[in-house]
């Protein structure tokens, strides 16, 4: 087996990638997090304390309005956990945006968010929610003891007010991770088992989006503690798919951190990849046309393109 360190660097036969017409701007409002899962890539957790604060929210609007985007993709840490979230949304839905909030469930019974769930309905926003298996053993080894009886509560809360109901259209969709160094199996197959499972619970969604463990932060610490780095990137570049580079989320897509600077993807972000390969705050391209852009590459890049790709909507062959 090839090392990792041994392999042509990707930036010498990974091929150009470069942006279309954007329209999502995915937005971390914070690290801060009531959870600390295995698989974070951004080494969130409760004792983060970085947040977005009011003025880089409102150039976020601006940014969203100036270049007619249509989504608004809420991610973090927690992203209810920003003293602004609820602003930002209500805004956001006022201007007819679509407001996509990564909600971790546990969040929902929080003290303090009893409402949160409520707030998400009246607001028309989709929750894509973590739950990386149907079985309680596998949910708690990589987020945490009692975090399956939580979810589940969420979940619960979030079908009563209509999400991932057949006659709602509110909708709700799940976010599997695999536990551990593989890639995911092949998505139609895992939501339909999904869907069996918690239909015996009496719990309902909409679609399962499978994501692919990317090798950044705590989950690329985990797998050199466990000797098993190497491994996983010759998985991800022997399972590279030229097709995928069609659909990869960068294309149509904007990364914004806490404080407001601007990358090609969530995980050139953790990277300290900036977009366009200078450090630039959202604040300096409020009129910059980004379609046709070269997005930044590096080895992590093969996540995406592994088998079925995977992006922040899942698989993008299912």
């Amino acid at each position: 087996m090839k090392a990792a360190s041994e392999m042509t660097s990707v930036v010498q036969h990974f091929p150009a990638v470069t942006r279309r017409q954007l329209h999502t701007l995915q937005v971390n409002l914070g690290y801060r997090c009531n959870q600390a899962c295995s698989h974070c890539h951004v080494d969130a957790g409760p004792d983060r304390t970085e947040m977005m604060d009011r003025a880089t929210i409102d150039t976020v609007l601006e940014f969203l309005v100036t270049n007619a985007l249509t989504t608004l993709d809420l991610t973090g840490g927690s992203p209810e956990l920003n003293p602004h979230f609820r602003n930002l949304v209500t805004a956001a839905r006022a201007a007819n945006i679509n407001v996509i909030d990564r909600c971790n469930l546990t969040i929902l019974n929080e003290p303090g968010q009893e409402d949160l769930a409520e707030f998400l309905a009246a607001s028309d926003v989709q929750v894509i929610a973590s739950m990386p298996c149907y079985s309680r053993a596998n949910v708690e080894e990589q987020r945490g003891k009692g975090v399956y009886d939580r979810s589940l509560e969420g979940l619960r809360q979030l079908n009563r007010l209509g999400f991932g109901r057949d006659d709602s259209d509110l909708r709700l969709d799940l976010v599997y991770n695999p536990h551990g160094p593989n890639l995911p199996p092949p998505a139609a197959q895992l939501e339909a088992d999904y869907k069996r499972e918690f239909a015996e619970l009496g719990i309902h969604f909409n679609r399962l989006l499978t994501i692919t463990n990317m090798p950044i932060k705590r989950f690329r610490h985990a797998l050199q503690r466990d000797g098993h780095y190497d491994d996983y990137m010759q998985t991800l570049h022997d399972n590279f798919a030229v097709e995928n580079l069609t659909e990869v989320m960068c294309r149509t897509l904007l990364s914004v951190d806490w404080r407001g600077y601007i990358y090609d993807c969530d995980f050139n972000q953790m990277l300290a990849m900036p977009a366009g390969g200078r450090r630039r705050h959202l604040s300096e391209v409020l009129d910059h046309a980004f379609a046709d852009d070269q997005i930044a590459v590096d080895d992590h890049c093969f996540g995406c393109t592994a088998g079925a790709g995977s992006s922040c909507s899942g698989a993008l062959r299912r």
